[in-house]
């Protein structure tokens, strides 16, 4: 099994019986191999029926588009982040970042709720709306061998403004899968985390304010400067600051 292309972030297989699901489809730029690498997971009569996307950013989706025609699965999306897909917005799906445009393309299911449950073969992905990096930024969860595991593309972030980053939503997610107890944590660029103290370590890093500027201070300096600036003469970073650190 090769790895695909630099541009794409992690993509996931999960298999329930004779039906499987990927989670997110990264850029495109190699669809053959990754066609390679999941026939060398999965048997001919296993049915890839769902397209999980976690959010709308090209390296996580810009490959959507060639897995559906392939395999005839069903994309799945939140609406929040559905409409820029939907529409090409090259802008806030970062794919400008990557040199590329994005060509729209219809997403099948659009998840509106807090948290949706998916039926797939024999098992179930619960997926939960954690916004804050995206608009309608998605984790997906399930059991496996009595493990949860986490499919948490992007908990690292980055904040920008012009992906239409939430700071305030993002800590509150973070918080949120903090909750969630995980045993195994499946990361859009940094790969699969285990035990289940690791990744409330991974978590709680990017929801402190150390971990929240990290990826901020890199891509959006001014973004960030501006959003400390007004915390500080509202009054509101102190209070930011003692939430981030429970």
């Amino acid at each position: 099994m090769e790895l695909t292309d630099p541009s794409d972030a992690a993509v996931y297989l999960v298999r329930f019986g004779d039906k499987a699901a990927l989670i997110d489809a990264g850029s495109g730029r190699n669809h053959q191999q990754l066609v390679r690498n999941i026939a060398d997971c999965l048997e001919p009569h296993v049915h890839l029926e769902y397209l999980l996307l976690t959010h709308c950013h090209y390296d996580h989706v810009g490959g959507a588009t060639a897995v559906r025609d392939e395999y005839g699965c069903l994309i799945v999306a939140h609406e929040l982040d559905a409409v820029y897909l939907e529409s090409g917005d090259s802008r806030v799906t970062g794919a400008g970042w990557y040199g590329a445009q994005l060509e729209p393309f219809a997403v099948d299911i659009k998840l509106q709720w807090r948290e949706s449950s998916i039926s797939i073969g024999n098992g179930t992905v619960t997926a939960i709306h954690c916004p804050g990096h995206s608009p309608g930024s998605v984790v997906y969860t399930t059991e496996i061998d009595a493990q949860l595991v986490l499919f948490g593309q992007d908990i690292h972030g980055p904040l920008h403004s012009e992906l239409l980053s939430d700071e305030k939503q993002y800590v509150a997610s973070l918080t949120r899968l903090l909750d969630l107890h995980a045993d195994l944590l499946l990361e859009g660029h940094f790969g699969v985390i285990e035990t289940k103290d690791e990744v409330r370590s991974f978590i709680e890093y990017w929801r402190s304010p150390l971990g929240v500027s990290h990826y901020a201070v890199l891509y959006a300096p001014d973004d960030w400067r501006v959003s400390q600036e007004n915390a500080h003469d509202s009054g509101e970073l102190s209070e930011r600051t003692e939430v981030k650190g429970n």
